[in-house]
């Protein structure tokens, strides 16, 4: 049978789920027990999904290069009575990342099984005036971080033989242009990242490693509210069916959902959360 059989345990029949109250499907949501890795998450979308996390019963290990960002997150977590570490790393080091994914195996006392990856840079720029310094450092961060994160993750969860789940987060930019955003460098970059997605989910799928993405739309997020955006927030609202932006809490639902045992037979896919944007 396939590694990525459903556990039978947490999913049930339904016939089964109708005598427990609906409890089967309330327990395919949870994550409790599990250690978990979020990278990015000193702020934003990370920060609120490192959250979510422990709130869903995850331990979760904080990475991040910003420091004070990641005091913050985990003074939000505490409440949760949830194990939470403080992991200061650069995403573009190989070095770096593993020894996150091996300090979050050794602290919080269990193998790594899940992890988001939302570390990620935005700047605008004409295409023709782009410092190729700027293309660099987005496509290290934005492509290359990831794909070392998922690296590490990955050869975690192979070795101990218990599968595992990795959410990458890219952007709906990575499947449509935005109109009016001078932003060639980051398209490109949050397009690598789906498709990067697709094609490890293909490669583990044998070890029991799901991968998936996760494209928000326009979203309340540091990147966005930078100054050279100003202009285009009003814009975002009037172009969005729902007349508003995301708030990074609405990415929590969405990655739990991959994450967990309810999204046992989804693999390889682009989940975009953007208020309805790309439908026109």
């Amino acid at each position: 049978m396939s590694s990525l059989a459903p556990d039978t345990a947490i999913l049930g029949s339904a016939a089964g789920a109708g005598a427990n109250e609906g409890g089967v499907w309330a327990k395919s949501f949870s994550l409790a027990g599990q250690t978990a890795l979020v990278t990015g998450a000193a702020s934003g979308i990370g920060q609120s999904i490192a959250l979510g996390l422990a709130q869903c019963g995850a331990n979760v290990a904080l990475v991040d290069r910003n420091e004070q960002g990641l005091a913050e997150t985990a003074a939000l977590i505490v409440p949760t009575g949830r194990k939470t570490i403080e992991v200061v790393a650069d995403v573009t080091s190989a070095v770096s990342i593993e020894a996150a994914v091996a300090r979050a195996q050794a602290e919080l006392s269990g193998p790594l099984t899940l992890a988001v990856n939302c570390a990620g840079i935005a700047s605008g720029c004409a295409a023709e005036s782009l410092p190729e310094s700027a293309w660099d450092d987005t496509m290290n961060i934005n492509l290359k971080g990831v794909w070392l994160s998922c690296c590490a993750e990955g050869r975690a969860m192979i070795a101990h033989s218990k599968g595992g789940s990795i959410v990458n987060i890219a952007s709906i930019s990575g499947t449509l242009v935005n109109r009016g955003l001078l932003q060639t460098h980051y398209n490109a970059s949050k397009a690598g990242v789906i498709h990067l997605s697709k094609s490890l989910a293909m490669e583990w799928v044998k070890h029991g490693i799901r991968v998936n993405s996760i494209s928000p739309g326009y979203t309340a997020t540091p990147m966005v509210m930078r100054a050279d955006m100003k202009e285009h927030r009003a814009m975002f609202e009037e172009q969005v069916p729902m007349e508003r932006m995301a708030s990074p809490d609405e990415m929590v639902g969405p990655a739990v959902f991959l994450l967990s045992k309810a999204a046992s037979y989804v693999t390889g896919h682009d989940l975009i959360v953007d208020g309805g944007a790309s439908v026109w």
